[in-house]
């Protein structure tokens, strides 16, 4: 095929609109602040797992939404949800990633609020009392916040649909890994990824990438009966499964093998499979870890992701080593997978941030096996849908 001029680049591609995105869908900033306010503050979101929260009183602070926010196990061991504000002044509550603390005294002026975000202390309360000022007024904002296997989920928007609803059936593949034995999170770090969010998730929605992993060419996944007969399931709500595939971990010399004894509750140590949750958390497992992302938009070119690795609580010593080892190698900060995911998003981001790309495609139909970018397109369907407008066309607001 010939190459290009400007006019024929710049051409919106011949192919319906849901099947490519416009750059600036990823690049706008008059976009972002539309996805931060439609969709980031309206869509449940994944918090924590219950494991970081496993005594009564522990508090998890969380920068996943348009302000700061804190978890809390309470006594009554329900965990719920604040923003981390004090309702005084707005000064910030809780600093600290985690820990424990039965209340909290905001640093500022010494107001105390208990573990249900009750008021119960303000210094020289007479004067607040003559104002008609009083304590039961003063409490934090609490946001809804339920639970499903584990998995804790908030959501800003008090009149949204409950959880169960908005996630339906797409953690069903997940229920037996995360709920016959007790799991935990023995792995956490973040990463600031210079790529617009949505080009993070694409990582875990383009299974058409997996011929860039050097480990997977490496051991015999690419191939027709172990990659392209995978189905994708598309759920109500943006979710997506894809079906799992079998790695053959006794390839190569440089991959640690997988003892079946092993593997998590209901999967083979061979097996792999993940699950988008809309808007911004993937789950995955490769047999004998879980691997739980969640990304945060920071500005239209940056995102925060952070990376959980689940096991079994009840592992031995030895046990858990042999996890983290089978957790790193693909996926931790310096494994054979991740960094080169993140290169990808980036370079990507790079592309549309500068100009030169003016149009991402996802038009391959494959009848919804693995490398088919239905999943890509069932994302950008909700995506529109949140947000009024085509990810093809996105200066265009419906009416």
């Amino acid at each position: 095929m010939p190459s290009r001029n400007r006019e024929t680049w710049e051409r919106p591609p011949d192919l319906p609109g849901t099947h490519f995105i416009d750059a600036i869908a990823y690049t706008d900033p008059e976009i972002f602040a539309a996805e931060k306010a439609q969709i980031m503050e309206r869509t449940w979101r994944f918090g924590c797992h219950e494991s970081e929260l496993p005594t009564v009183f522990d508090f998890r602070t969380i920068d996943h939404a348009a302000v700061p926010l804190v978890m809390i196990r309470g006594e009554d061991d329900r965990i719920r949800t604040f923003y981390n504000v004090c309702s005084h002044r707005g000064a910030k509550l809780f600093n600290d990633l985690s820990g424990n603390a039965k209340t909290k005294t905001c640093f500022f002026h010494h107001w105390t609020y208990d573990w249900k975000g009750d008021c119960v202390s303000r210094p020289r309360p007479k004067a607040f009392e003559d104002a008609h000022l009083s304590a039961e007024d003063c409490g934090l904002r609490e946001v809804r916040t339920e639970s499903q296997h584990g998995l804790v989920f908030f959501n800003l928007d008090d009149d949204a649909m409950s959880f169960a609803d908005y996630v339906g059936d797409a953690l069903s593949s997940f229920e037996q890994t995360l709920t016959e034995e007790p799991v935990e999170v023995f792995h956490y770090h973040q990463a600031v990824v210079q790529a617009n969010w949505k080009q993070w998730i694409e990582s875990n929605m383009d299974h058409y990438h997996e011929w860039m992993h050097v480990m997977l060419r490496r051991t015999n996944v690419l191939t027709e009966e172990t990659l392209f007969k995978r189905h994708v399931e598309l759920y109500p709500n943006g979710h997506i499964m894809f079906e799992g595939m079998r790695i053959d971990y006794e390839d190569k010399a440089t991959i640690v093998p997988r003892e079946e004894s092993k593997a998590l509750p209901g999967l083979a140590a061979s097996h792999y499979h993940s699950t988008p949750i809309f808007p911004n958390t993937v789950l995955m497992t490769r047999g004998t870890v879980m691997r739980i992302d969640t990304t945060t938009p920071l500005t239209p070119d940056t995102s925060l992701v952070e990376f959980r690795g689940l096991g079994l609580k009840n592992d031995s010593e030895e046990d858990r080593m042999v996890r983290i080892r089978q957790h790193n190698e693909f996926w931790g900060p310096f494994s054979h997978n991740l960094p080169e995911d993140l290169f990808a998003a980036e370079q990507c981001a790079t592309g549309y941030r500068t100009g030169g790309a003016a149009y991402g495609i996802i038009c391959r139909e494959e009848n919804l096996s693995a490398q088919d970018d239905g999943g890509m397109r069932h994302f950008y369907a909700e995506w529109s849908k949140w947000m009024g407008r085509l990810a093809s066309n996105p200066k265009y607001i419906a009416a």
